[in-house]
This record gives C-alpha cells, sequence and structure tokens, in this order.
C-alpha cells in the first residue's frame, strides 16, 4: 500500500467515531427561522445554511475536498427525522457492543436543550399519528419492521451521475433556472411547480456556495504550507473547486470531484443510507481515457486520485437507534459501485476504469465502497479471474449479481430493454435504472415470516406477548392435513401483505408531507421535466418492496409438519406442538429435534420436494403483493406497485429473538435464515446443490433484490484449477437464475483468534449481508452468527 493511503488510511481505522451535533443545531434554527415556507423550500434552505455554516476541512495527504461532519466518521444528527432515541441512548452511546459512538458532555448538554423542541414536529411524529391503530397494535408481535423508516432518511437511490458529470453544478443551475424562466405563472400546474424549482434553486446556491468554501480554505492553506509537493496539491484542490463554480467537469480529477461533493452533499440532506454510485466505470471511463491520452495524467495519478476517493467513501458514517443497530450492524453506509456488465449493444462493458475500480478496492482494503460485478455469458475472462483472486483474500468482495436473471426481471415489471441493460446494483444487492428510479427499490419494511407462522401454528395467537391476531385459526394439533395448514398460513400471508401495504403507505405520505428532499430530486429523472419531487411521481419508475425474512426456515418447518407428522406419521401434531412450546425439552422433545434436524430434507441441498414447497409459499407472497399500489399510481411513473425481496440484512438475528422453538429444528430465540442463504448447519451437498435450490425460486419475482451468502474454506481456494472452478461455479449461478452471491473466504480459525485477540486484527473484513464490516467491529453475538455459517468447499 503505497504511504499517502497508508496514512488515511491508519487514521480512519483508529477513529473511534464521534456524534456531531453542528447539522441538529444549524437545521433546528432553520427550520425556526424558514417556518412559513413550504416544506421542500424549508428543507433546501435548511440544507443550504448547513452547507454555509459546518465545519469543513481538508485532511493532511488527501486529494479531495467535501466531509460529511466536523471529523471523519463522526455521524451528522437530523431531528427532523426523529429524535427521542437520540436523548433516550445519549449516555449509552460509548457502551454500546457495537457501532459505538464518543460524545462530550457538553454536546450532551446542548443536545439536550434543542432537541425537545421538536416535540410533535419530526417525521416519526407524524407516521405514528397518521397510523391506523390496527398497524400500531402490531408492534407487540414484532412481525412487521417499519418503524425505521421513519426514524431515519430514505436513501436507497442511484443518482443521475452521469448527467452530474455531464453538466456539473453550474449546469444544473443553469437548467434549473430555465425551467423557471419558462414557467406561466398563470396556469395553475406551473403554479405548483414553482415551489420545487425554488427549493431546488435554493439548494444549488447553497451547494455552489459550499463548494466556494473549499476552493477559498485550500488556497489559503497552499499559502501556509512549507512543503512544495503539498503546496501544489492544495492549488489543485481549489483550481478544481473553482472550475466547478463555473462549469462542468472537463478533467478525470474534476469529474471524481464533483461526484463526491454531490455524494456528500446527499448525506448532509437525508440521514438515508444506500447512496449508491451505480455504474461508476461507464461514466469515468471517458475522463480517464481522454486525459491519459492527451498526457494530462498518468496511470499512477490516477490510481491514486482513486483511492483518496474510495478512503472519501469510508469517511462517512450515520448513527442509528439502537433496535435499528440490531438489523445492521457494523456501521454500513452502503455507498455501492457497480462494476461491467453490457452496453446497449450487449457487447461486455468492462473498460479501463473497472480494472482500476477492482485494483483500488485489493489496494484500500476498507468495508466501503460495496462493490459488485455484473456477470453475463461474455463477461472479460481476465477481470472475472481478477475478481476471484480478491475474494479469495477474505475481503468479502467484490460480490456478483447476474445479468441473465435481473434484466429479466426488470422487463418483467415494465422496464424497457435499454434500462434494463443500464441497470445498477444499490445498497445491498437491491438493483435500480440509474437516474430513473424512485427511493428504496427495496427496504421500506421487514415481514417475519417465521413470526407469520409460529401465530398459525398456536391458532392465530402470538404466544410471546399473548395478543390473538386471528380468532378463527385452529392451532397445529387440530389440522387435519398439510394443505389445510398452508391455506391458513396464506390466509395469514394475505393479512400481514395488506398491514404491510397500509403501513408503509401511510410512511410514504408523511415523507411526501415532512421531509421531501430536492437535492436528491433534481438528480433524478424527471423530477425537473416534470417540476414534481420524487415522491410526488417526478420519477421515471417507481417500485417499492419489502424485505422477507426467514424463507428457508417457513419452507423447512411446513415441510418437516409434511412428512413427520402427515405423511410418515412419526410423531402427532400434539407432540410436535408440545415440543415446540418446550424448547425441545426432555428426552422426547430431544428426539423430536433429532428427527427435525437430521432426518428431515432441507432446502438448499437440492432436495425436489423442499424446494418445491418453500418455493410455492414463497411465490404466494410475490405474486399477490404485485398487485398494491404505491402512492405514485397515476402520477406518472411506470409500476407504482409493491414487489419483494430477501435482503435481510442482520435482521434475521432480531427477528429469531422473537420467534420461539420451530418445526425446521431451531431452538428459541435462534436467528433465522439470513436473506435466501440455507438456514445455518443444514447444507449437506455442496455449492452446485444449493444453487439449484435457490434456482427453485421465482427469483425474477423478487425485484428488490436476493441476498445469498456463501462461505468458502479457504483451503479449497488456492490454485489456479480452483479459481477457474469458482468462476464456472458464478456463470452456472446465473444459468440456474440466481440473482446475486457474495463469499466470505476466511476459516474458523482466524475468527476465532480475531474474537480472542482483536488487536491483531484491526482490518479483518468479512461480509454480513448485502455489506462488509470489519469482524472485530461487531458484536458477539453476530460473530457467532458469521462463524456458524457453513463453510463449503469448492
Amino acid at each position: 500500500m503505497r504511504e499517502r493511503f497508508f496514512k488515511l488510511r491508519d487514521k480512519l481505522l483508529n477513529t473511534t467515531p464521534k456524534i456531531c451535533i453542528e447539522r441538529a443545531k444549524i437545521v433546528t434554527e432553520a427550520y425556526k427561522k424558514y417556518d412559513a415556507y413550504p416544506n421542500i423550500e424549508k428543507r433546501a434552505m435548511a440544507l443550504a445554511d448547513v452547507l454555509r455554516n459546518m465545519t469543513i476541512y481538508i485532511e493532511e495527504e488527501q486529494l479531495l475536498a467535501g466531509n460529511q461532519a466536523s471529523s471523519n466518521r463522526a455521524a451528522p444528527l437530523f431531528p427532523e427525522y426523529a429524535f427521542a432515541y437520540i436523548l433516550d441512548e445519549l449516555d449509552d452511546l460509548e457502551k454500546r457492543s457495537s457501532d459505538k459512538f464518543t460524545i462530550t458532555e457538553e454536546n450532551k448538554k446542548v443536545l439536550r436543550e434543542i432537541l425537545p423542541w421538536w416535540e410533535g414536529k419530526t417525521l416519526k411524529d407524524r407516521a405514528i399519528a397518521m397510523q391506523p391503530q390496527e398497524v400500531l397494535d402490531d408492534r407487540v408481535t414484532g412481525v412487521l419492521g417499519w418503524q425505521g423508516n421513519v426514524s431515519t432518511g430514505e436513501g436507497h437511490i442511484v443518482p443521475d451521475y452521469d448527467m452530474v458529470v455531464r453538466l456539473g453544478f453550474a449546469g444544473l443551475r443553469d437548467k434549473i433556472q430555465k425551467h423557471i424562466d419558462e414557467l406561466d405563472l398563470s396556469k395553475p400546474q406551473d403554479l405548483e411547480k414553482l415551489t420545487f424549482y425554488r427549493a431546488c434553486k435554493a439548494i444549488i446556491d447553497g451547494c455552489l456556495d459550499y463548494i466556494k468554501r473549499y476552493c477559498i480554505l485550500a488556497e489559503e492553506q497552499a499559502e501556509q504550507c512549507k512543503d512544495a509537493a503539498r503546496k501544489e496539491e492544495l492549488l489543485g484542490i481549489s483550481e478544481r473547486c473553482q472550475a466547478l463554480l463555473e462549469r462542468a467537469p472537463e478533467t478525470f480529477f474534476e469529474a471524481l470531484q464533483c461526484v463526491w461533493f454531490v455524494q456528500v452533499i446527499l448525506h448532509i440532506e437525508t440521514n438515508g443510507h444506500s447512496l449508491s454510485f451505480g455504474r461508476f466505470d461507464q461514466y469515468m471511463n471517458p475522463f480517464l481515457q481522454k486525459d491519459l491520452k492527451e498526457g494530462r495524467i498518468t496511470m499512477e495519478e490516477a490510481e491514486e486520485m482513486l483511492g483518496c476517493f474510495y478512503l472519501k467513501i469510508y469517511s462517512n458514517n450515520k448513527l442509528r437507534s439502537w433496535s435499528n443497530t440490531l438489523t445492521q450492524m457494523g456501521s454500513p453506509t452502503y455507498q455501492n459501485i457497480c462494476l461491467g456488465g453490457q452496453k446497449a449493444d450487449k457487447t461486455d462493458a468492462v473498460n479501463e476504469m473497472s480494472w482500476l475500480c477492482l485494483e483500488m478496492l485489493d489496494e484500500i482494503h476498507l468495508p466501503e465502497p460495496t462493490v459488485y460485478i455484473r456477470v453475463h455469458e461474455n463477461i472479460s475472462e481476465a477481470f472475472l479471474k481478477r475478481a476471484v483472486k480478491i475474494v479469495k483474500q477474505g475481503v468479502g468482495m467484490p460480490a456478483f449479481v447476474n445479468d441473465q436473471t435481473i434484466i429479466a426481471a426488470l422487463e418483467k415489471r415494465g422496464v424497457t430493454k435499454e434500462d434494463a441493460l443500464n441497470y445498477s446494483t444499490m445498497g445491498c444487492t437491491e438493483v435500480q435504472v440509474p437516474g430513473k428510479w424512485g427511493y428504496r427499490a427495496n427496504g421500506k419494511s421487514k415481514i417475519n415470516l417465521l413470526k407469520i407462522l409460529e401465530i398459525v401454528l398456536n391458532g392465530g395467537k402470538d404466544p410471546k406477548s399473548q395478543k390473538q391476531v386471528f380468532n378463527d385459526m385452529k392451532p397445529l394439533e387440530e389440522y387435519t392435513s398439510i394443505e389445510e395448514l398452508k391455506q391458513a398460513y396464506k390466509r395469514a400471508i394475505e393479512y400481514y401483505m395488506r398491514l404491510h401495504v397500509i403501513a408503509d403507505n401511510v410512511n410514504e405520505l408523511a415523507m411526501t408531507q415532512m421531509t421531501p428532499d430536492a437535492f436528491c430530486s433534481l438528480l433524478v429523472q424527471d423530477c425537473l421535466g416534470r417540476g414534481k419531487a420524487i415522491k410526488e411521481g417526478g420519477t421515471i419508475y417507481d417500485m417499492v418492496s419489502g424485505t422477507l425474512v426467514g424463507i428457508p426456515n417457513v419452507g423447512n418447518a411446513v415441510y418437516a409438519i409434511k412428512k413427520n407428522v402427515f405423511d410418515e406419521k412419526r410423531m402427532t401434531a400434539a407432540e410436535l406442538k408440545e415440543a415446540l412450546d418446550t424448547d425441545f425439552a426432555g428426552e422426547k422433545g430431544k428426539v423430536i429435534r433429532k428427527y427435525l434436524l437430521e432426518r428431515t430434507e432441507k432446502y438448499g441441498n437440492d432436495e425436489k420436494e423442499v424446494d418445491k414447497l418453500t418455493n410455492e409459499l414463497a411465490n404466494y407472497y410475490v405474486n399477490q403483493i404485485y398487485h398494491y399500489k404505491t402512492l405514485r399510481e397515476g402520477k406518472g411513473p411506470i409500476g407504482c406497485c409493491y414487489t419483494s425481496s430477501t435482503v435481510t440484512i442482520t435482521a434475521n438475528i432480531p427477528s429469531g429473538a422473537i420467534v420461539g422453538a420451530s418445526a425446521d429444528g431451531r431452538k428459541k430465540g435462534m436467528p433465522t435464515a439470513d436473506g435466501i442463504s440455507p438456514s445455518t448447519g443444514t447444507m449437506k451437498k455442496g455449492l452446485t446443490a444449493m444453487f439449484q435450490s435457490v434456482g427453485t425460486l421465482n427469483t425474477e419475482l423478487f425485484t428488490g433484490g436476493q441476498l445469498l451468502n456463501v462461505r468458502i474454506n479457504p483451503s479449497t481456494l488456492k490454485t489456479e484449477e480452483d479459481e477457474d472452478k469458482f468462476i464456472q461455479i458464478l456463470k452456472a449461478a446465473g444459468n440456474l437464475h440466481c440473482w446475486h452471491s457474495q463469499y466470505n473466504v476466511v476459516s474458523n480459525e482466524t475468527l476465532r483468534d480475531a474474537q480472542k485477540h482483536p488487536e491483531n486484527y484491526q482490518d479483518l473484513m468479512v461480509r454480513v449481508a448485502g455489506y462488509n464490516a470489519l469482524f472485530t467491529s461487531l458484536n458477539q453475538e453476530l460473530q457467532e452468527d458469521i462463524i456458524a455459517r457453513t463453510q463449503m468447499d469448492l
């Protein structure tokens, strides 16, 4: 690793994240000052105030300007979404078992003074007030996880970065002004657009002032700098900032600085994560090629600038409530870069920038950016082989997504062929058409399927909370056939599906009213053309997904009941129910659990009957949810539908914690399966069998994304022949209609040693879910969940 990167990286890894209160203070005052304005203008002017008044700095050795908070890895606060959890957890932030933050007593005092002003004024307050009682009542059972969505920002979007580098900030300003100049305010439809355009103008003016501040700061630091080389670098930063004040970027360095300014401002606008860079290699490669051809830069200089960009990405951070942290531990921000794929003519899109991005992933070796590669039949073999060499080092990246499945899935939902070919990954394993999609292709709510099954088996009653959800449902011991049981489960699914849509649409309505985002909206087609923000229907496509947690568990459990109770009669329904109620206590309970675990086929092993049943139960949800509509229906976008995903992140741990013992042999409180990965300890027949099982699911219907975690035994991925075999497995996964796969290639011995001696493994990365994290930053429960994942041979 070159010296510049080592110094910057070392500082990041040795930084304990702080709470930065600047944004909270400025936004609170701004909301008071601009109270009379429509919310979208008020928020735009508040963001502009933050950009004009927050602390800015340029790190030593860094070649890029732009920071999210007053120091690296510090988390700004967003009280307009929710604030109660901040006050409740202030004294515990440093005591957390994971995702710790420091905060001074002085800053605690400030927050305790200013945050109560937000009482009754936050997005969460509005959403809770608007939710029907039926949704609020579900909070005691925990089937639906919808509250995190209104405690934080939206995110989960790929802005139109291709447009950004073509127009720059100055071009965006001119485009907004042109729209304003063309309005005829005597026409009601034009008058309605004025507020949106004024908000866009206010924020662009704030962005330009933010850039100007760095221009001045870099020049001032250059004047004081005694080191000639560093002085030249600082003047370069100032010159690039000055260029972006006046015109679109023309060089590779200017384009990279422009992209970073947009990314960091988006993070300041909203606390939402998964703000992704899209097909970064495609829109950056022309700048790289032009500069290399004209001799403006060398490849080594391009590498240095891109490395600084990667390090900047990891400097961003966010605060989550502890309950939200439990679903995504390791401080992920899911800033995603997608490489490769296909061009419009279906030829391979791998280019020199793709290679550069891959090499920087290898050298920088940090959890973010999260790098994905689009795999298709004509992908460069050399590029794929280089990716595999990086995977085998145990960094958990890059992850792989399959064009064959995803393009077909998008077209099935109404996306044009041209746009589908241009898809990009976003966040965990979700996909979007860059710059044409609204917020959250996935991530609205989480649906705990195993909890639903538990309620069904208990006669419609939640055994944990004692809430009677269904009054006319029989307990397990009264069912006479598996078909009868499946029908009861499907009826429960229908109920919670409807409840999920109601909860999400109410949240959407609250967000539309309370937290519209002008800056993000002007970066998505065709919000400027329509004069509408994202939530109002400004985007080309609008599809929203919720996450299904526990598909493999439900499939295994229902199949176990079918085989052991109804088909082979190894046990009665009453005996199984007693075993579940007592968490398999006693000798009889142990015998029953042994049958369930060891003598009953499991999803993930290419067992046709259990795979078929798992698919049937999952299918019922994904086929029905598509008929529900989002709030944008009839307002312009294509789709406006709900879809499904299996992107559970680490929600499988808290989801499992509230469910008793289940008929798949899982004990009370144990995690559910993550994504569509087979349940822990159930994979017996290797990778090919696992992919065969995954391929039986109707993956193309899960438009919100699929998550498949795989652990590989490092000893089986050593030779060139092993690498070639791995590549063939990746391609075969595409032919089997698998959406995505990601790999941890690290031994249990290494992970156990890291638990004992964390000081020796400061940069040990693992793939947690759709993101990477430093292993030693995770709490023991999540570490154990990762270790427990089946380690497979190639």
